[in-house]
């Protein structure tokens, strides 16, 4: 007799949320939202440090980049190894290293020092990332995909928004290094409840040939019922490879086309993102706004992104997931040339921010959850993993091209419209990629 199986994959894009996959939603959530304070917190507090140490913005660009070179870091190394050795290990190390990392800085004394510890924060977020990416997307049904991870990355714009408030109160009564102290103990806090509540991917426990039991204990908590004798499998299996050969799976012929338009629309994006949240409230604080005010009309930027996130999610699974994001691209590209055309300080100035949020975020987080349908279980964590840091690049160039653009003394126009051009280009890149290929698991679908 024939051993009934159950693809593990299928049964899952056939049933309803449970509880336990909205609990796993929750805590990839509240990783990403962490990693969003974090990650945003340089550019609030940069008037602040820059009056502090009487340091010059260029100079303060090598700190702001020091976090983006260790997010690209992070990003490209933690793929290969999750896919190698486990999501769940990857995370919890990522939390832990970003958490302590951010405390340390709060008491960093020199700008070289603190450069150091932020290189060492970003290794741990831009681990984060992708693999909360990556995790969920292998926990939730296939027809909600694109609407919970972009959920799932609306806590990253949240934690974003949320730094600017909390600079704008913190910073004057306790000063810029308590924001530092602060996104550190928040994910040393949550590290406990991820060690007790995140489970492992359950597709890589069948491919990794985990115990029985312990692949029993999560299917059963996600409503599963099933006789001692089914065997569990996924239909593409997953090859013991080194994480050399996963990278190199990504230029393959039926892949690199489509890596090389991820990578590029990826790297534009936050070029544009990170040169606007990094360098927004100087310039603004430079026009003669005060820095609290700076800091929330920023912060506006990300509360626009959690609405365009919802937004470009839902368009995603009700049409073309590429023409969705481009759109949102080149919407973002027009409100950004906007920019230079209203007075700093009123309420279009606002307005305007927040609806470049909404385009920008939208776009860049559609793009999050677009990736990890493009390459198959084997290598899907070093794809989006290599993406994100490819992209961090793009942050990089941001985080230190707006020193020495705000440094020139140029017209607000100028400025703006020299951020909008990128936007453009990445609705382009996006557009140029393959078409949309959310059927790399089809295989395992149809089995």
């Amino acid at each position: 007799m024939n051993t009934p199986a159950v693809d593990i994959k299928h049964w899952i894009d056939n049933r309803s949320v449970s509880r336990y996959q909205w609990l796993i939603l929750g805590l990839c959530f509240l990783i990403v939202t962490f990693d969003g304070l974090d990650a945003a917190i340089m550019g609030f507090i940069a008037p602040a440090v820059i009056q502090d140490w009487g340091i010059s913005r260029p100079a303060f660009g090598p700190i702001m980049a020091a976090a983006m070179v260790g997010l690209a870091v992070g990003a490209l190394t933690s793929g290969p190894y999750s896919d190698r050795y486990g999501r769940r290990r990857v995370l919890l190390w990522s939390v832990a290293c970003f958490g302590f990392f951010s405390v340390l800085c709060a008491f960093a004394r020199s700008p070289m020092e603190l450069a150091a510890l932020r290189f060492l924060t970003g290794l741990g977020l831009g681990a984060a990332m992708p693999n909360s990416t990556t995790l969920l997307s292998e926990y939730i049904p296939q027809r909600l995909r694109g609407r919970l991870i972009t959920l799932m990355f609306m806590g990253f714009g949240l934690g974003s928004a949320m730094g600017g408030f909390v600079s704008a109160w913190l910073i004057p009564h306790f000063g810029w290094h308590s924001v530092l102290l602060l996104g550190g103990v928040l994910p040393l806090l949550l590290l406990p409840v991820l060690y007790v509540l995140l489970p492992e991917s359950v597709d890589l426990m069948i491919n990794r040939r985990f115990p029985r039991e312990r692949i029993m204990a999560v299917l059963k908590r996600m409503g599963g019922e099933f006789a001692d004798t089914v065997q569990f499998v996924i239909s593409a299996p997953v090859a013991r490879e080194s994480a050399a050969r996963k990278v190199t799976h990504l230029f393959t012929h039926e892949y690199r086309w489509r890596t090389l338009s991820l990578w590029g629309t990826y790297f534009m994006g936050l070029l544009v993102i990170y040169l606007l949240t990094g360098w927004m409230p100087t310039l603004i604080k430079d026009a003669g706004v005060s820095l609290e005010r700076a800091a929330i009309i920023t912060a506006m930027f990300q509360f626009g992104g959690l609405a365009g996130i919802l937004l470009v999610g839902f368009a995603m699974d009700r049409f073309n997931p590429k023409v969705a994001i481009a759109v949102a691209y080149v919407g973002g590209a027009l409100c950004i040339f906007a920019l230079g055309f209203v007075e700093i300080g009123t309420v279009a100035l606002g307005a305007l921010v927040f609806a470049a949020g909404f385009c920008m975020n939208g776009a860049q987080t559609g793009l999050n959850a677009f990736a990890p349908g493009q390459y198959p279980t084997d290598f899907r964590a070093t794809g989006v993993s290599w993406m994100l840091g490819i992209g961090r690049f793009g942050g990089i160039f941001g985080s230190l091209m707006g020193g020495t653009l705000l440094s020139l003394e140029l017209p607000m126009n100028v400025i703006f419209a020299v951020l909008g051009v990128p936007a453009l280009v990445a609705a382009m890149a996006i557009m140029a990629g393959p078409r949309p290929r959310y059927a790399v698991l089809q295989p395992e679908l149809n089995h």
